[in-house]
């Protein structure tokens, strides 16, 4: 049965998701056959290089007297999940080769890894992920090589897979993160308690038993 998460580096919800899902998957069966592919949904694709104002800043310009709420809900519900968000450091940019980075990881087996090594860099250190230097770095803390790293932040490998995700989320109905299409069913939040996710994840695999 294949998983596809919708995502975006630059969700405070997707880190979230990220960690309830993990442990949505840790209370399946060990016999159950989930391929996970992660997906790419850029959420700020005119944003540059260079990082602006930071996520906090944005936000109180988007929610007004209810931003300091808002944001104290989301810290807390991620330090819920261990997870340390610092919307204050964090600063949106330009997702795109980040993207492509976690395409070159999927190849490699090691797409969960590199993005939650980009989830930590963005919304708990504050780095910039459109930055190669820090793309390079965290690509060799995921276990790629650092060479063939580079090769795809210098040049416009997997671009169309991404691009390619872009048309795939609009044909499934996708118009959020974090999203989740379980084999091939319509889109469901990926930011609900772990016990609906898993009853989710069962749902679907009786849908879809294993050959």
């Amino acid at each position: 049965m294949k998983l596809e998460i919708y995502a975006d580096v630059l969700c405070p919800w997707c880190y979230i998701g990220k960690r309830r899902l993990t442990a949505a998957l840790a209370r399946q069966s060990s016999d159950t056959d989930i391929e996970i592919v992660w997906r790419a949904y850029e959420l700020a694709p005119d944003e540059g290089r260079t990082p602006g104002p930071a996520a906090a800043e944005a936000m109180a310009d988007w929610w007004g007297e209810q931003a300091p709420a808002r944001i104290s809900r989301i810290r807390s519900l991620g330090a819920a999940e261990g997870l340390e968000l610092n919307l204050h450091l964090a600063r949106p940019v330009n997702t795109f080769d980040a993207h492509r980075l976690v395409k070159l990881a999927a190849d490699r087996g090691r797409a969960d890894q590199m993005m939650e090594l980009l989830l930590h860099a963005y919304h708990t250190e504050g780095c910039n992920v459109a930055d190669a230097q820090v793309l390079r770095r965290l690509g060799g803390e995921a276990g790629l090589d650092t060479g063939e790293v580079g090769t795809v932040l210098d040049g416009d490998d997997y671009a169309d897979e991404v691009r390619a995700d872009r048309r795939r989320a609009a044909e499934h109905g996708v118009t959020s993160v974090p999203s989740l299409v379980i084999g091939g069913l319509p889109p469901v939040s990926g930011v609900q308690p772990v016990a609906d996710l898993h009853a989710l994840l069962r749902k679907a695999r009786l849908a879809h038993p294993t050959p």
